[in-house]
């Protein structure tokens, strides 16, 4: 059977777990910054564990990575 080629927009934005689960950036923190307090700002950093309806979605997307 050949290899499933991963999607490479979707290997840029997500990662996985060692346990197998995809996370993803948190959203709300390109533009309007402005008007979001530092700590507000500072807790949107970093990963997040995708929701579990979009993580067999998001695992075909990137098989191998």
């Amino acid at each position: 059977m050949p290899k499933v080629k991963t999607r490479r927009a979707a290997a840029k934005r997500f990662k996985k777990t060692g346990s197998g689960k995809v996370t993803r950036p948190q959203a709300m923190k390109r533009h309007r910054l402005i008007n979001r307090t530092s700590k507000r700002k500072r807790n949107l950093e970093g990963m997040v564990v995708a929701s579990d309806a979009d993580q067999a979605r998001l695992k075909r997307m990137i098989p191998y990575v």
